[in-house]
């Protein structure tokens, strides 16, 4: 990427997102940091990677840059409430249960069982003991349910008693959560060339959609020049794609900038394995060397995930040719602990 980037695009962001309420709950900007261990390990690029992990909230993560907005967006309304839901070991709603504390809103957490595992430390552990730990109440819906239905079929019942709630759809993914990773990439950018580095490609985890959406709308209003590439983590590539650009169509229209080109969503799926949340040997080799070599923690369900794609992908040689290739860590760590026998880890 080339940092002779005008200041005046960055500058005209910020301005249209300032129009949007935001609630302050994380600590920003994130650390923009080298992973040159990994970097000789793999004998690729130069990796660096942004710390969304470190964004404080509840141990942070990236869901935390769309509460901002979200929550923000609740208070406006009136909300004394708020809904959301997403898988066991959702990341998200730990995080929403958390803003929701911090803001003195009753918080209710609809987890989806996508996994059908009967393990307690699954069930009970990681996130799910942190989303209690906050104080929302947790309830359970089966697989394949339609939570969106689900949230709303709680909310008239909380209407009916008075309450006066606010849903968040799952993973904060709609055109106000994206704003989050809109805000990222004009500081992902500032942070850059305010060290000269020239970005040839950005990799994250893709999932609900939210934050790619907003990256590809932040990118494209700043016309940049790198790739944004999704690894995905549930859905096949057609469908995440599919959902990622109707986002960031969405997202650039709510902003107000230039429509988002279609050849700018990138997302790859090879490496779900056998399905959303079930671990991979990928993934847990990937966590392991992350750990081993730059002392930093990855969740098994995202950005382990994604991290496998990264590293798969760089021996590959699909990077070759690049210097610098930005992660974004969207956090979740807490999810590790879900899954204790994943790892096969000596006494």
């Amino acid at each position: 990427m080339k940092f002779d980037l005008d200041d005046r695009l960055r500058s005209q962001l910020a301005g249209k997102l300032a129009q949007f309420p935001r609630t302050p709950l994380g600590h920003f900007p994130t650390p923009l940091e080298p992973m040159d261990r990994l970097s000789e390990a793999l004998g690729g690029p130069r990796f660096w990677v942004k710390r969304d992990d470190c964004t404080g909230l509840s141990s942070g993560g990236n869901k935390t840059r769309k509460l901002e907005f979200l929550m923000a967006d609740a208070q406006q309304q009136g909300a004394d409430t708020i809904i959301t839901q997403g898988a066991t070991q959702s990341n998200h709603a730990r995080q929403t249960a958390a803003a929701a504390a911090k803001l003195n809103l009753e918080c209710h957490i609809l987890l989806e069982d996508r996994t059908g595992s009967n393990d307690p430390s699954y069930n009970l552990n990681g996130n799910v003991l942190l989303d209690r730990l906050h104080g929302a109440s947790v309830s359970r819906r089966p697989g394949g349910a339609d939570m969106q239905a689900e949230m709303e079929t709680l909310a008239s019942k909380l209407r009916a008693q008075g309450k006066s709630p606010y849903v968040v759809p799952g993973g904060g993914s709609n055109a106000i959560g994206a704003l989050g990773y809109v805000e990222c990439a004009r500081e992902l950018t500032e942070q850059a060339a305010n060290i000269g580095l020239e970005i040839d490609a950005l990799v994250h985890a893709t999932g609900s959609s939210g934050t790619q959406a907003g990256l590809v709308a932040g990118m494209s209003a700043l016309k940049v020049d790198f790739n944004v590439l999704g690894i995905g983590v549930r859905a096949p590539k057609e469908k995440q794609e599919g959902m990622v650009y109707d986002l960031a169509v969405k997202t650039a229209d709510r902003l107000g900038t230039e429509p988002v080109a279609r050849d700018r969503v990138i997302a790859n799926c090879d490496y779900v394995g056998p399905g959303y949340g079930l671990p991979t040997d990928g993934m847990v080799s990937a966590i392991k060397l992350l750990a081993q070599t730059e002392g930093l923690l990855f969740d098994p369900v995202y950005s382990g995930k994604a991290l496998d794609g990264l590293i798969d992908l760089t021996r590959k040689g699909h990077f070759e040719g690049l210097r610098n290739v930005v992660f974004l860590h969207t956090g979740g760590s807490a999810g590790l602990f879900g899954y204790p026998d994943a790892f096969d880890l000596p006494d």
